[in-house]
């Protein structure tokens, strides 16, 4: 028995520009003139056939900072809660306070700590050096490739 293909699922493709007994000869279906017309003719997946485009068409907001640097940003109240004496990136990391450990972690003064912590990050916060110190922790600055860069935009 031989397998075949159903009933009308298979045709013949249509021949292009033979002639006009073809049904397709002369224009080729393309109409007449214009610039779809043309052979190699694709217009551009945003062109809305010559309106203003969309991008064009908003208003603009805002603008990108492009000196900004990403940081993640950890508060003396988030700490308080891992109860352990030294914390640093791994810690964090583990913890899910951060998301990722290749980018630096700046710590804020936000809330109160009382627990003596040796605390390793990028950056702190002035008021985070002084509640971590005042409640008798250690400040531990780790080297960051970029710091010199960074600290120039920091405020």
């Amino acid at each position: 028995m031989k397998l075949n293909p159903a009933k009308g699922s298979i045709k013949s493709r249509k021949r292009i520009g033979r002639g006009n007994a073809t049904g397709q000869g002369r224009t080729a279906g393309k109409g007449h003139k214009g610039y779809k017309s043309r052979s190699g003719a694709s217009s551009r997946l945003h062109f809305e056939g010559g309106q203003m485009s969309l991008a064009r068409r908003l208003p603009k907001r805002g603008f990108t900072n492009i000196f900004s640097k990403e940081v993640q940003i950890v508060n003396i109240s988030q700490l308080d809660k891992i109860k352990l004496k030294k914390i640093d990136v791994d810690v964090l990391y583990d913890k899910g306070i951060i998301n990722k450990k290749s980018v630096p972690v700046k710590i804020l003064g936000k809330g109160e700590i009382k627990t003596a912590v040796e605390i390793s990050a990028h950056f702190f916060s002035q008021s985070s050096i002084l509640k971590i110190e005042k409640a008798g922790g250690k400040v531990i600055h780790i080297w960051y490739k970029k710091l010199s860069t960074f600290l120039k935009y920091q405020n």
